[in-house]
């Protein structure tokens, strides 16, 4: 990309070290392709308890520490010995737990556990959206992570010093559609770290508002037509654009987001190759 005439610049905050209006002076056409960034957080009695983190940051400082980058004093999110906790599933809360001495905790735990590979699912049969759901199990699970299904996250229990000492938890029944507690169910699961790895709401918006750009009811980035934002000139593409979502999904819409800025700057249609292009009209060499 370089080669072809990209330029990288690297160190730049947008919107700290550059204000996000000296895009638009800079440039004839500014694409907004950050990732959706702002995570869904778990607002349930005792949240402030000292133990209960967001996983992507026990994940990037994770990676800073495996690149030898210093971690200041105080700011550790270690998983060393303890009992570790992972809450995720977006709106359907969902638990898992994995003791082991080197720390972590992995899953991919649903309302009910999918069935085990071995057969199409005839409702949804391969390669039809969204496909047959199977239960499968990562190196990591299989080291020793015991996943739960269709729990309930009620509270963080504390000790008396303030510190995460576990999570009142309460399995739920979702034969109307929706979770209901069990009654009897309801237990404490011994914990000293939670990770809240819900998913994330919308991209962060400081750089919205700085450019103007107007956000849908979910908040992200609204478009008007495609790829285009209310503000000229202004592009945005995927999860900024369509929310968090697959990397297959960024890759395609960048593509088309390209189009739409080759038109605007040319002021005629785009002849950069479509998604919705047909094999008869791509030429192969």
């Amino acid at each position: 990309m370089a080669a072809e005439g990209v330029v990288f610049r690297t160190g730049v905050h947008v919107g700290v070290t550059l204000p996000a209006a000296q895009l638009l002076a800079d440039f004839d056409a500014v694409v907004l392709a950050g990732g959706s960034t702002r995570p869904r957080d778990l607002r349930i009695p005792g949240r402030e308890a000292e133990g209960v983190v967001l996983a992507m940051d026990f994940l990037t400082q994770s990676n800073r520490r495996v690149a030898g980058d210093a971690i200041p004093e105080g700011t550790e999110i270690l998983a060393t010995g303890k009992d570790v906790v992972v809450i995720g599933g977006a709106t359907r809360l969902r638990l898992r737990r994995h003791v082991d001495p080197s720390g972590g905790a992995l899953g991919d735990p649903d309302r009910d556990p999918p069935p085990a590979a071995g057969g199409p699912d005839r409702r949804h049969p391969w390669p039809t959206h969204p496909g047959p759901a199977m239960l499968s199990t990562s190196s990591s699970q299989a080291e020793g992570c015991a996943r739960e299904w269709s729990v309930l996250s009620k509270e963080f229990v504390r000790d008396e010093a303030g510190r995460l000492a576990g999570i009142r938890r309460a399995h739920a029944d979702w034969a109307s559609g929706r979770p209901v507690e069990v009654p009897g169910s309801e237990s404490v699961l011994p914990a000293q770290l939670v990770l809240l790895a819900m998913g994330f709401l919308h991209p962060e918006h400081d750089v919205l508002d700085d450019l103007g750009v107007e956000k849908d009811e979910r908040g992200n980035c609204r478009s008007f037509g495609g790829y285009r934002t209310s503000r000229e000139g202004v592009f945005a593409a995927g999860d900024m654009r369509r929310g968090q979502s697959l990397v297959v999904w960024a890759i395609a819409e960048g593509r088309e987001c390209a189009r739409e800025v080759d038109a605007h700057l040319t002021g005629r249609p785009s002849l950069l190759a479509a998604k919705a292009q047909s094999r008869s009209d791509v030429a192969f060499s």
